[in-house]
C-alpha cells in the first residue's frame, strides 16, 4: 500500500501552487479590503476565494477529512482539533502585507492526524518559495534541503516577532516592553516581516535564529511549525514548555538554548485558545 499522507502532501503542493497564483494575479488588480474584529484585522475577497479553492479541492479528493480554515472560523465554523485527519489552512498569511503589496505573503497549510502535525506547506508566493516538510523526512525550499542556523548564543541572533495595535492597553504595553527586553539582551536585531508562516520558514532556512509571538492562531503556526522542526529547530510554548498548536503562542528557534532564553525574558499575557475561546 502507498503512503496515504504523502499522497495528501503531493496533492496539497499542487493546490497551494494554484492558490499562490490566484494571490499573485489578485495583486495586479484593485484590492477590496474589509475589517474583521478591528480596524487593523483585515480580510479581502481574495482571502475568502483562496480558502474556498483550497477546501473544495481537498474535499473533492478526501471527503471524510476535517478542516480548520481562518476565514471559515471567522464566519462561525468551529475551531476544534480532533484525531481525524485535519487540514489547517491560512489562505493568505500576511493579509496586511497583501493589502499593501508588501512581498511577504504566503499560503500556509498544516495537516494533522491524531492531533500531531504530519506535514506542513508554506508557499511564499511573491518570492515563489515553496517550503515543505514531512514528519521525519526533512524540510525543503523549492525541493532543496534547508536547515536552521544552529546558533546557540542569543547575543549573536536575529530575532523575529510581530508588532501591531492591541485593544487591551496592558497587552499593548507588554508587547512593546518585550521588544525592548529582547533588544537589550542585546541581540543583533529584531525584524517583523508580517507573516507568521514566513517568519518560521526564515528560521528554518537559517536566515533568522528565532521567532516569538503571542496572539496568533493555529492556521498561522501549523505549516511553519512542521518546517522548523524538520529543519532541525525547536518549537516551544512561549513559557518554554511543550508547544500546543491550539494555544495561540509559540517560540520557534534554531536551538533549544535560544528558545529557552527568549522564554525566560518575555512577559506573557493572556490570549485565549483557538479551541475554547474562538477568534
Amino acid at each position: 500500500m502507498g503512503d496515504p499522507w504523502q499522497e495528501c502532501m503531493d496533492h496539497c503542493v499542487e493546490i497551494t501552487r494554484k492558490a499562490g497564483k490566484m494571490i499573485c494575479d489578485a495583486l495586479q488588480q484593485d484590492i477590496t479590503v474589509m475589517e474583521k474584529s478591528s480596524p487593523v484585522d483585515l480580510v479581502t475577497e481574495t482571502d475568502q476565494k483562496v480558502e474556498q479553492l483550497i477546501i473544495s479541492s481537498i474535499k473533492e479528493k478526501y471527503p471524510t477529512h476535517s478542516f480548520i480554515g481562518e476565514e471559515s472560523v471567522a464566519a462561525g465554523a468551529p475551531s476544534v482539533l480532533t484525531d481525524n485527519p485535519t487540514w489547517i489552512i491560512d489562505p493568505i498569511d500576511g493579509t496586511t502585507n497583501f493589502v499593501h503589496r508588501f512581498p511577504f505573503v504566503s499560503v500556509s497549510i498544516g495537516f494533522t492526524v491524531n492531533k500531531e502535525i504530519e506535514f506542513g506547506i508554506v508557499y511564499s508566493c511573491v518570492e515563489d518559495k515553496m517550503y515543505t516538510a514531512r514528519k521525519g523526512k526533512g524540510a525543503f525550499c523549492n525541493g532543496v534541503p534547508i536547515k536552521v542556523s544552529g546558533q546557540e548564543d542569543v547575543r549573536q541572533s536575529l530575532v523575529l516577532t510581530e508588532m501591531g495595535f492591541k485593544k487591551d492597553p496592558e497587552q499593548f504595553k507588554t508587547m512593546l516592553a518585550n521588544v525592548k527586553t529582547i533588544l537589550t539582551i542585546p541581540v543583533h536585531g529584531i525584524r517583523s516581516p508580517g507573516s507568521a508562516a514566513v517568519n518560521m520558514c526564515l528560521v528554518a532556512c537559517g536566515s533568522a535564529d528565532a521567532y516569538y509571538h503571542m496572539g496568533i492562531h493555529c492556521w498561522d503556526m501549523a505549516g511553519g511549525a512542521a518546517i522548523v522542526r524538520e529543519a532541525g529547530g525547536v518549537v516551544l510554548d512561549i513559557s518554554g514548555g511543550p508547544f500546543d498548536l491550539m494555544s495561540r503562542r509559540l517560540i520557534a528557534a534554531s536551538t533549544r538554548a535560544i528558545a529557552e532564553r527568549i522564554a525566560k525574558e518575555v512577559t506573557e499575557f493572556h490570549v485565549g485558545r483557538d479551541d475554547t475561546d474562538g477568534v
